[in-house]
């Protein structure tokens, strides 16, 4: 029994694009392996397209973006309905704004990785790519950010509940579970998928929530819920008028993204062993310009913030919601909340056109 509802909760929350958007060729005069069919502004040589053994038997496609400025490494876990060609162009930009290296990857049966998409295989084909991070280009747990895109934050909240020394995690359009994309339920069952209202809990470092208010797809409730019961607060975008698979064209996506990524690569000791994400020691910030001041729910504004974490104008879209978390909800007091009540959306429908994911709204500051 327990199969079969797995099975049909599979057949409901997975939509490969068929065919897939890209092909695979081996160069002749260097032996590697490329995309055919995408287009990018990354340089050739900094790009490695990778095909990865995991645990369940499957090989699946992986496209690796050096950074040679880079510190950090960004681990994507695209949405429902997106391969890696329709994700390429998103991940050479998001590599040279962020300044951060970046490996993106297809689930089994998305794209050219074999196999067929579950929930157990998104775990191992997360698991794969990790691995290939610190097997293969030397990258430390504690300088990966998890990024986990509406059914990706499913393999993203797993492997972070089992990676205690992660630098942080972002959350994009993120799913309470499965079924409660399709039901307004207020319970776990045993037979749901992706059971990330019970994982977040459980994951140590720093989260970063970024949802749509109008989401259609996975109503903006589900970001709000998950960001409360973080234990380490960042605070969140709510981009307002926001959908499912448009973030990427607000302005204000990016410049959050970019400070946020900014503070976790100059703090990399915030966490003081009490939960919350608090600033550094006055005495090791003398490098920077951040000065967070009074971060007991790690939610307030950072005062004096120039360059890149400056304060967005207008934050109408970040600065509204959230009236249910007790720390962050402090500085939101005359602010209208976007709760919008839980709609019984159905997950069993792909996610709409993509074309926000072919360019961002903004490039830089």
């Amino acid at each position: 029994m327990g199969a079969v509802t797995s099975s049909m909760a599979a057949k409901f929350a997975f939509f490969p694009p068929n065919p897939p958007s890209y092909g695979l060729e081996v160069e002749e005069s260097s032996g590697k392996l490329r995309m055919t069919g995408v287009a990018s502004t990354a340089r050739k040589e900094n790009v490695d397209v990778l095909k990865l053994p995991t645990k369940r038997g499957n090989d699946i496609v992986a496209v690796y973006i050096k950074n040679p400025s880079a510190s950090l490494t960004l681990l994507y876990s695209h949405g429902n309905a997106a391969d890696l060609g329709q994700m390429y162009e998103l991940f050479a930009e998001l590599s040279v704004i962020l300044r951060v290296n970046l490996l993106g990857y297809d689930y089994s049966g998305y794209g050219k990785s074999t196999g067929k998409p579950s929930e157990q295989n998104t775990y191992a084909d997360i698991e794969a790519a990790y691995r290939c991070l610190v097997e293969k280009y030397g990258v430390k747990e504690e300088d990966v950010i998890l990024y986990g895109q509406s059914v990706g934050s499913g393999p993203t909240l797993d492997l972070a509940t089992r990676l205690p020394s992660l630098r942080a995690v972002i959350l994009h359009s993120p799913i309470l579970s499965g079924l409660r994309v399709m039901y307004p339920v207020k319970r776990t069952y045993w037979f749901d998928i992706y059971k990330n209202i019970d994982k977040i809990p459980l994951v140590n470092c720093p989260v970063l929530v970024i949802h749509g208010t109008a989401d259609d797809v996975v109503d903006c409730s589900h970001g709000k819920r998950l960001a409360e019961l973080c234990k380490e607060k960042y605070e969140p975008l709510w981009v307002k008028g926001g959908n499912h698979c448009d973030l990427e064209l607000y302005p204000e996506y990016i410049k959050h993204l970019k400070r946020f990524v900014a503070i976790i690569e100059k703090s990399p000791h915030l966490r003081n062993g009490s939960g919350k994400f608090t600033e550094q020691s006055e005495s090791a910030r003398k490098s920077t310009d951040f000065r967070e001041k009074s971060r007991s729910s790690t939610d307030r504004r950072e005062n004096s913030r120039p360059s890149v974490d400056q304060r967005e104008k207008p934050r109408c879209s970040t600065d509204r919601g959230e009236k249910s978390s007790v720390n962050t909800d402090k500085r939101e007091r005359s602010r209208k909340s976007v709760d919008r009540s839980e709609k019984t959306n159905n997950l069993d429908q792909p996610e709409k056109a993509r074309n926000s994911i072919d360019r961002l709204a903004i490039y830089t500051d």
